[in-house]
């Protein structure tokens, strides 16, 4: 039995890492290749295309290597199509891959994709290039399910691998830290940081016992982040968000995968977003969802405050914040303690289960 694996980032090689483990567990007869990075190939893929030749980031750099990037696809589908396998695996990189799975999927291969696009969120029209792409797609969210189903979309939930490795703190004693994290994407990060340091400012002058860090996702902006928060009682780091998240009474942060990651440690948060005014309108027509942070968007209901665009003013992003320092927040901890169990489902094993059942059942 062959399949063929392609993960475009290496988020996705990390991904899939752990789903090449759990099918070599369950069939080591499998012979799987494909695009993979270097946790895939320990895990037991043979890597006919390393990850790092697609794996960009920023507009330009997406632009610089475009090229390189098509040809690259191409080469994976003239392959696959001369030696065809059992089945396709698309890993997130819905842009990259849904392009190989189509094809090959009109050839007679079956295809799955592994971690669905927020489709449910915005551009929903895209589910028309999903139904003629996959034959399978495997959720990280209970939601997302509820949504192919309304399009006939074969779908199945197999929990999140982040909840295998985040589980909520256990007793935490209040000690007035204050954790900001604006984002991972300069765009959003250049947005977001005056609003949060107006809050910091007006938290401090009400209470000056408030400690305040900064987690960034990676060094690429610290330099500008450090003139921004000149003359501030700001304690900035990189790369450390996890214990950083652990250790705080609160986390003022940036929509996006981080609110799930606060959400499993099971830390109260505000929720922030806000884009450039001119990308706001171009977005704001194409969104679908009443909820922009997943934590509410996952239970069914506003569990944590989210303040988006015009709202995510430094005075509003202070008072959300004060009213959950100065509250017991036993109840919104427990709530918060619901989405690890919800999503602790052993994602790669249950992956792995259900593709194995999508080729033999």
């Amino acid at each position: 039995m062959k399949i063929a694996i392609s993960a475009a980032e290496t988020s996705g090689d990390l991904v899939a890492s752990s789903l090449v483990s759990a099918l070599k567990l369950y069939r080591p007869d499998y012979e799987i290749e494909g695009l993979a990075g270097d946790k895939m190939s320990a895990a037991g893929c043979k890597r006919l295309w390393h990850t790092d030749q697609v794996n960009v980031m920023g507009l330009s750099e997406v632009l610089k290597k475009l090229p390189t990037i098509l040809k690259l696809r191409r080469s994976i589908i003239q392959y696959f199509l001369s030696n065809k396998p059992d089945v396709f695996i698309g890993v997130d990189s819905p842009d990259f891959n849904f392009k190989i799975e189509r094809r090959l999927r009109k050839n007679g291969v079956k295809t799955v994709h592994f971690v669905s696009p927020s489709v449910w969120a915005w551009r929903a029209n895209r589910i028309h290039k999903i139904k003629k792409s996959a034959d399978l797609m495997l959720c990280l969210f209970p939601f997302e399910v509820d949504f192919y189903r309304t399009y006939q979309q074969k779908a199945i939930f197999v929990g999140h691998p982040l909840a295998e490795k985040l589980k909520p703190r256990k007793k935490h004693t209040s000690n007035k830290q204050v954790l900001l994290m604006p984002g991972s994407r300069e765009a959003e990060i250049k947005t977001l940081l005056p609003e949060l340091l107006s809050a910091a400012k007006l938290m401090h002058k009400k209470d000056s016992e408030i400690k305040f860090s900064l987690s960034l996702a990676n060094e690429h902006l610290k330099d500008w982040v450090e003139d921004k928060i000149q003359g501030l009682d700001i304690v900035l780091s990189s790369g450390d968000s996890h214990e950083k998240i652990k250790n705080s009474d609160l986390v003022i942060v940036a929509s996006g995968t981080a609110t799930l990651e606060v959400a499993l440690l099971a830390v109260p948060m505000v929720v922030v977003y806000k884009l450039s005014k001119i990308s706001y309108q171009i977005v704001k027509p194409l969104l679908n969802t009443k909820n922009i942070s997943l934590p509410n968007k996952i239970l069914g209901k506003d569990i944590v405050p989210e303040l988006l665009q015009n709202d995510a003013n430094g005075q509003n992003i202070f008072e959300q914040s004060m009213k959950l320092i100065e509250s017991d927040n036993t109840k919104l901890v427990k709530e918060l303690e619901k989405i690890h169990g919800l999503l602790n489902q052993k994602a790669s094993i249950k992956s792995a289960k259900a593709i194995i059942e999508f080729l033999h059942g």
